[in-house]
């Protein structure tokens, strides 16, 4: 999901190097809920039709690439019943959620939509506190291959002071049930599988 600031002087983005992310560990033979699938749709793009992509923007939707069921919907409030889908995904999303009791409402109702022993999958950035106070926005510049398929694309969001790091998104997993079971960070790219026990 890339936002798109037209009246964004060039002096305020400060663009992080390129990195490589490999998407692997789908392996999830039913539905999978990709949270914030609009814009490249990279988990649409790799299962297709298995997967149902959901996002608060329709705009985003609508250039998603074909494949995937989409949703206009917003990751606080899923419109799900409960244990509804055993592998939820996040692919760069929760980076855009500003809000900390907003992002503990969407860990929440992914961890409601889980079936026991379900999988929460998460790619997103480890995003240092901010140094200068004109550069306040952050972009971060990924070449993302899937299979044999490679994607180069930019992901820019609001630099906070205090940055928002591993430690963040793992209180948050924690506080609402989730066990860790993998965690993996390069660069400034984190992953993290999480499992609803």
């Amino acid at each position: 999901m890339e936002e798109h600031h037209p009246e964004i002087s060039e002096d305020r983005p400060f663009f992080f190097e390129q990195e490589v992310v490999i998407i692997e560990g789908i392996d999830d033979p039913d539905l999978i809920l990709d949270i914030g699938g609009g814009g490249e749709g990279v988990i649409g793009m790799l299962r297709g039709r298995q997967a149902i992509a959901i996002d608060s923007n329709k705009r985003e939707l609508e250039e998603a690439a074909a494949g995937p069921l989409k949703i206009v919907m917003d990751a606080t409030h899923l419109q799900f019943l409960d244990e509804s889908f055993s592998t939820v995904t996040s692919f760069y999303t929760l980076m855009y959620i500003k809000d900390v009791e907003k992002q503990r409402q969407a860990f929440a109702e992914v961890y409601r939509v889980l079936k026991e022993d379900g999988r929460f999958l998460i790619w997103d950035v480890i995003l240092p506190p901010r140094e200068t106070e004109d550069k306040d926005i952050a972009v971060f510049m990924l070449s993302i291959k899937l299979g044999e398929e490679v994607v180069n694309t930019g992901y820019g969001m609001h630099w906070t002071e205090e940055g928002r790091g591993p430690s963040y998104y793992l209180e948050l997993a924690s506080n609402v049930g989730f066990e860790v079971v993998l965690q993996k960070e390069e660069g400034r790219r984190l992953f993290l599988e999480l499992r609803k026990p």
